[in-house]
């Protein structure tokens, strides 16, 4: 048997456990559908690229993520979305952001990874490279949930979005050995138009090389001050640690507590899912047949 592993995650921060176990339960089955997906195109071969873009189609799909449909509000009541992809195998990468009309930002930072010269494109520049792709109107990505989450914001202008689902992202090694990851987002509630966060920054909320890959999840600015994705790659290249010391150092010792956490796997398939928060939503699955969904410890 050709060994593989995925993990996904859809966000960390403050999730308490007094939340209402339905709403609980609800979270866990949009994860554990998700990774099923994802292990049985795993075991059917697909390439890591593929599965961990796929994943992240599915999960920006689900409105109770802060991804694709369901998407946070900037300050102007906007959305302003922003996704990146990496390809170990080649150290291939492309991001895009500020995106407000493609309903799939994971399927423009491929675009650009696979299409352009570039690794990071903004805005119309970004969206010109995506006209065949699937369109909706601004408004399309605004739930109920984060249209309170943005009045509660302009009421008090205190964030009010690190309670739900957040980031998604997905890391995968395939049955040949490659790995990559996918992270996409819609930012932080009441961001001012143009802020740009960690997930389409490569090597801070996404990476991925011949030694791991990382999907982050939490404070975009934590993540890109710690440039953690190409940090854990780092310690384990020039350290020789393992992938669950080296995320673990990163999360636990040099990035502020409550910052978020990460997903990530290693060329062997071992996995390490590592959070300083009080929750992260995430699910792991591998050839061995271990399946891991989870929102606390």
């Amino acid at each position: 048997m050709r060994n593989w592993a995925v993990a996904i995650h859809g966000g960390a921060g403050v999730i308490g456990r007094s939340m209402d176990p339905s709403m609980a339960s609800v979270r866990m089955n949009h994860l554990e559908m998700v990774i099923r997906h994802a292990s049985e195109r795993a075991e059917q071969g697909q390439s890591a690229v593929d599965l961990v873009e796929q994943a992240v189609i599915e999960l920006e799909e689900i409105p109770e993520f802060n991804a694709g449909r369901g998407a946070v509000l900037t300050a102007d009541g906007k959305h302003e979305l922003e996704a990146a992809i990496m390809d170990g195998s080649r150290a291939a990468c492309g991001g895009a952001c500020l995106l407000r009309n493609i309903r799939n930002p994971i399927r423009l930072a491929r675009r650009v990874m696979e299409q352009s010269p570039h690794v990071l494109l903004a805005g119309e520049a970004a969206e010109s490279m995506g006209m065949d792709l699937d369109r909706v109107e601004n408004d399309w990505f605004t739930t109920s949930l984060r249209k309170e989450q943005w009045e509660s914001w302009a009421a008090t202008k205190r964030e009010a979005d690190a309670r739900g689902p957040a980031t998604v992202g997905a890391v995968a090694r395939d049955q040949a050995g490659n790995l990559a990851a996918a992270t996409s987002t819609g930012g932080r509630t009441g961001k001012p138009p143009g802020r740009i966060g960690d997930t389409p920054t490569i090597g801070a909320g996404t990476w991925a090389d011949q030694t791991c890959a990382i999907s982050g999840t939490g404070h975009g600015e934590a993540f890109m001050a710690a440039v953690t994705g190409h940090a854990v790659s780092a310690r384990m290249r020039h350290l020789n640690e393992p992938l669950a010391e080296a995320a673990s150092v990163i999360i636990h010792q040099e990035m502020p507590a409550g910052s978020g956490g990460l997903i990530a796997v290693d060329g062997s398939g071992r996995l390490a899912m590592p959070y300083n928060c009080e929750g992260m939503y995430r699910a792991a699955a591998d050839s061995s047949g271990h399946l891991e969904i989870a929102i606390w410890d």
